[in-house]
């Protein structure tokens, strides 16, 4: 299935979730205008949602003398993987995470935190830097981004949803259905969209894994730098974003101690990821 569809696909599942909470807060006229907050939400999160996670995470383009090294890796390995440079952003953060976001390859940005530049070797730097931009040459970065915006949209949308719910919104005048069933859906819709995150993210970073390798041309490199991560994931919180936005990041901001709350996750294990990896460069 193309990015593209999975696009579509992504937003109509979404928007079907924001108007059905509107029928259920408001009935006839709740979907109407939960309609043209949808469509208005589609249109900003394909156009602007890179610029809103950057703001989110309050990253800042780095210019080419503040980082002429992290600029230099960037422009090695777009021109090897065949697309323009994407723009460099470093993000205030002490917890050690990068992402990549943008509408497409023309469009992208590689955002880095600052702690992950003082946590990394410049080759496992290299190896995180060739599996960001294995997203935007696969083109996952369209579709992460606008599931990540949305997301926070509806668990947003859900909070004020269950705040009407329980005092006294949602009566059925215009059709709205019972304040039971509104605060089920409340409660429902933010795990729903977390689901949707998941299908989409796991498999696409085994495949960003697999692109980064080929492209650094050293898959011990990004295991390495996977395992040097994953030891400092969720010891060193992510102090700005949203757990809705989990999904763009190399490894998962979020702590997780496993069993049940690894189900969830937006990434596969980190050790299956680094035992790919370790097999590739055996082979």
């Amino acid at each position: 299935m193309t990015s593209q569809i999975k696009t579509m696909l992504l937003l109509a599942l979404l928007s079907a979730f924001i108007i059905l909470m509107g029928g259920m807060m408001g009935g006839r006229s709740g979907v109407i205008i939960a309609f043209g907050l949808a469509l208005l939400m589609n249109m900003g999160s394909y156009w602007h949602s890179d610029k809103i996670v950057l703001s989110m995470y309050r990253a800042r383009e780095a210019a080419l003398e503040e980082a002429p090294y992290l600029h230099r890796i960037v422009e090695e390995l777009a021109d090897k993987a065949g697309i323009p440079k994407p723009r460099v952003c470093i993000v205030p953060e002490e917890a050690p995470n990068a992402f990549a976001t943008g509408r497409d390859p023309r469009h992208a940005v590689v955002a880095v935190t600052e702690g992950i530049l003082r946590l990394l070797s410049p080759e496992q730097l290299r190896g995180v830097i060739a599996h960001e931009i294995g997203h935007i040459v696969n083109r996952d970065i369209l579709v992460q981004t606008i599931a990540g915006v949305m997301a926070s949209a509806i668990v947003t949308l859900a909070n004020i949803f269950q705040f009407t719910a329980i005092f006294g919104g949602n009566r059925n005048e215009e059709g709205g259905s019972n304040p039971i069933a509104a605060l089920a859906l409340a409660l429902l819709a933010p795990i729903a969209a977390g689901l949707i995150q998941m299908a989409i993210s796991r498999s696409r970073e085994y495949l960003a894994d697999d692109t980064g390798a080929e492209l650094c041309g050293h898959p011990r490199d990004l295991a390495e730098a996977l395992r040097r991560l994953g030891e400092s994931s969720g010891r060193i919180p992510m102090r700005a974003g949203s757990p809705s936005t989990e999904q763009m990041f190399i490894v998962t901001p979020l702590f997780l101690s496993g069993g049940m709350a690894s189900l969830f996750s937006t990434h596969p294990p980190l050790e299956e990821r680094i035992a790919r990896l370790m097999d590739m460069a055996r082979r």
